[in-house]
């Protein structure tokens, strides 16, 4: 009887057969592939949708808290800074409370003497001209600064 059947069929309706079969598993092949594919591609999608959403929600925070942290930083240091500016000014304060200081910086600031005593100034013509030119009103004595103050003035109206 398996002859029988093999010669009912000729060939080429054996051949179709066998091509239809094989379109049939090569088409089922590709849907499912293309089912997982699609599946894939739809979490991929969704996976990267929730991530850039994580991202566009963190970031302002993140760059907050971050912004925060340095500027935190940034007062720490400048009131580490200030505590030593105010330990200093104490000690400058508590120097001036000493007599023997106050008088030290009245006379090299201030050129005086004590009574009884002679100061001298000592100047050299050539030196003292270099001298007046180079320095700046900061490095001269006051006295000096005044006196210029009150020649330039009179300069000035005497013009006018």
């Amino acid at each position: 009887m398996a002859v029988k059947d093999r010669d009912r069929f000729s060939t080429a309706t054996r051949i179709r057969i066998i091509g239809e079969q094989t379109a049939a598993r090569v088409y089922r092949s590709q849907t499912r592939r293309q089912a997982r594919r699609s599946r894939l591609t739809g979490r991929a999608a969704l996976l990267a949708m929730v991530f850039c959403s994580l991202v566009v929600a963190l970031a302002y925070p993140i760059r907050q808290y971050v912004a925060q942290r340095a500027e935190i930083a940034d007062l720490r240091k400048e009131q580490r800074q200030t505590r030593q500016r105010v330990e200093d000014l104490r000690d400058l304060k508590a120097r001036w409370q000493d007599d023997a200081y106050a008088e030290q910086q009245v006379r090299l600031r201030l050129h005086y003497v004590m009574p009884g005593e002679t100061g001298f100034v000592v100047v050299d013509p050539d030196a003292a001209e270099q001298t007046r030119t180079r320095l700046g009103a900061a490095d001269r004595p006051w006295y000096r600064n005044v006196w210029d103050g009150v020649d330039k003035a009179d300069a000035v109206a005497r013009r006018q």
